[in-house]
């Protein structure tokens, strides 16, 4: 078994504080890792505050070749690091291959947004008073980021805070999961080896309450970006102050079916919708509307897929579902399985815990107010319902307090566009399943899906500051 230490100022710092990593499926001890405590989380931030004028004074064509070489660097080692994700967060082993594939396009993309960043001419003399003046913006990176990554996407999720902030020239400290920092770890690594400052990225694994609230109240962090619970991501923005915050905070997806829908092309893109990592995506379909003139059919083919895939242990490359992060998140989900079963619900497959795995589920007739339809389950289970207007649909589709990701399913531009625009969320899907994420599109939510965008376009928007300068030419 490895031992990690964290990474601080370009090297590898050990603390005596040595936590067991364990995979999530039998838990069985994968790694082990080095905690840090507040005089490493210290030493991480005086790191990042030093590398801050060292990452501003870098061209962009420098920090664009820096990330090039992360992108190669990434895609030669992605067997070591799909292992390890798959170890560390209990990703079936296909599924972290292509969440590897993924990072690595996310390295690209910002690499790109590298070479991007500019500012604009604005028309002074637009305004009467402006004759004889000229303006621009620039675009300045804010200083030093504080990450706070989730384990769902150890890997993506990561490089979807941190290439972004190096293409814009800031310096980061990065806090992961501590259920999987191990790939986090490796990923410092990479990023040292292909030319990054040193100090321009830390890693210090640890528990929220002594690493990462400190680190968000810390005057020398500019900007904090977290991905992870609601419940968290208000603390976050109640204790960042005038910090500039970046919030992805999960999602209850619906997925509408309307009467003139391709069931099987449907059924075959909501099965993985629902249950892939079982369902610990944020845009996991949870909630499916199915327009009564098809339930029967398109229910029928969504079940038969379902009971099809495998559960086994996440490095078996047969594996389709393994477990959920923990046991205890398991017998949560199981809680709340039951209780919808108590309060009228219709268990139509699956239900059932193994330690931290459940089987997919799907139930129908959940009532409203159960934490199953109105909460996010971040577990394999869909929970179906039909209608029979398209407003009753999108009416159910919006009775939600997130609002990240839905979609539809339909052969109807009307139908589809009036759904897109009624919709409540800040990605909407025609003919597709709302888990369809590409890593460059913008990506973020409303409600208590969060504040901001990413995709590297957008995150290198958040993680700069517009300047402006004028000069009066003429008298």
């Amino acid at each position: 078994m490895n031992e990690y230490g964290l990474w601080i100022a370009g090297r590898q710092v050990r603390t005596g504080r040595v936590e067991t990593v364990t995979t999530p499926y039998d838990g069985a001890p994968f790694a082990a890792i080095h905690l840090a405590g507040g005089k490493e989380l210290e030493a991480a931030v005086q790191a990042a505050a030093r590398a801050k004028p060292v990452m501003r004074s870098l061209t962009a064509a420098a920090r664009s070749d820096i990330l090039y070489r992360a992108y190669h660097l990434l895609l030669e080692r992605k067997d070591l690091f799909a292992q390890t994700i798959s170890s560390e967060s209990g990703k079936p082993l296909r599924e972290a291959l292509l969440e590897t594939e993924r990072a690595a396009l996310t390295i690209l993309f910002s690499a790109e947004e590298a070479h991007r960043l500019a500012g604009e001419v604005v028309p002074m003399d637009a305004a009467a008073a402006g004759a004889g003046r000229m303006a621009m913006t620039v675009r300045e990176p804010v200083g030093v980021i504080a990450a706070i990554t989730p384990f769902n996407f150890p890997l993506n999720l990561s490089l979807h805070k941190i290439a972004p902030a190096i293409a814009a020239g800031n310096s980061v400290v990065h806090k992961p999961a501590t259920s999987t920092p191990i790939s986090a770890i490796l990923l410092a690594r990479l990023f040292h080896e292909a030319g990054l400052p040193e100090g321009a990225l830390n890693v210090v694994a640890g528990h929220g309450s002594e690493v990462g609230d400190p680190l968000v109240e810390d005057p020398r962090v500019a900007m904090v970006t977290f991905t992870g619970s609601a419940e968290v991501g208000l603390r976050i923005r109640q204790r960042a102050g005038l910090k500039r915050v970046t919030l992805e905070l999960g999602n209850n997806s619906a997925l509408i079916v309307h009467h003139d829908a391709d069931v099987e092309e449907c059924a075959a893109r909501a099965v993985p919708g629902a249950f892939a990592h079982s369902g610990q995506v944020c845009i996991s379909i949870q909630r499916i509307l199915v327009h009564r003139d098809i339930a029967v059919p398109f229910t029928d083919l969504f079940l038969r897929k379902t009971q099809s895939l495998k559960i086994g242990h996440p490095l078996d490359p047969a594996t389709q579902v393994s477990s959920l992060i923990t046991h205890s998140e398991a017998a949560r989900a199981e809680r709340w399985i039951r209780f919808a079963e108590a309060g009228g619900a219709r268990l139509l497959a699956g239900g059932n815990r193994t330690g931290a795995t459940i089987q997919p589920t799907v139930l129908a007739d959940v009532a409203p107010e159960a934490d199953l339809w109105r909460n996010e389950a971040f577990a394999p289970v869909a929970c179906f319902r039909t209608y029979e207007t398209l407003d009753e649909a999108v009416s159910l589709m919006n009775a939600s307090p997130y609002g990240l990701q839905a979609g539809i399913f339909t052969r109807s531009l009307d139908a589809a566009f009036e759904a897109a625009l009624q919709a409540k969320v800040g990605g909407f899907l025609i003919n597709d399943v709302p888990q369809y994420r590409l890593d460059h599109m913008p990506y973020g939510g409303v409600k208590l899906s969060g504040i901001g965008r990413e995709g590297p376009k957008y995150a290198v928007e958040e993680m700069t500051e517009p300047k402006l300068i004028s000069w009066r030419w003429k008298p």
